[in-house]
């Protein structure tokens, strides 16, 4: 009985060899997102949270300025930030680039307008669950 051949499959070469399969990853991730900055739903949930044109405090100028969904701040818009309710990677890590990409492009339910402080606050807390679940296994 002759048995299967079975050959491992080849590496694939990133860049001329020039890229680590990570710096590939990395590049492909940032493109994607790139598209997220053209996304009609994130428009939409940024026309929402406006509460009208103000004095922004830092600048003295006129602003359009933004509610925060977390802490009900009101921002400029170089203070505040589009953020995915349910992270677009979860706690179980990257799973393939078919669920990153529908995660990202997700409608208008599952994104809200944070200011820059409190989106911090929540990526870092996103992330120390991802890396505790990632310690367990």
């Amino acid at each position: 009985m002759k048995t299967k051949k079975t050959t491992e499959p080849k590496p694939t070469p990133y860049n001329g060899n020039t890229w680590t399969e990570g710096r590939y990853r990395s590049f492909i991730t940032s493109t994607i997102r790139g598209g997220f900055r053209r996304w009609p739903p994130k428009f939409s949930v940024l026309k929402k949270a406006i509460v009208g044109k103000k004095i922004n405090p830092k600048s003295g100028r006129l602003a359009t300025m933004y509610e925060c969904a977390e802490c009900k701040g009101e921002f400029p818009s170089t203070s505040i930030q589009v953020d995915h309710k349910e992270p677009v990677v979860g706690t179980e890590g990257f799973i393939s680039w078919d669920d990153f990409i529908y995660n990202l492009f997700c409608e208008e339910e599952n994104l809200q307008v944070l200011c820059k402080a409190c989106h911090s606050v929540k990526t870092k807390q996103e992330t120390s669950e991802r890396k505790k679940v990632k310690d367990e296994v």
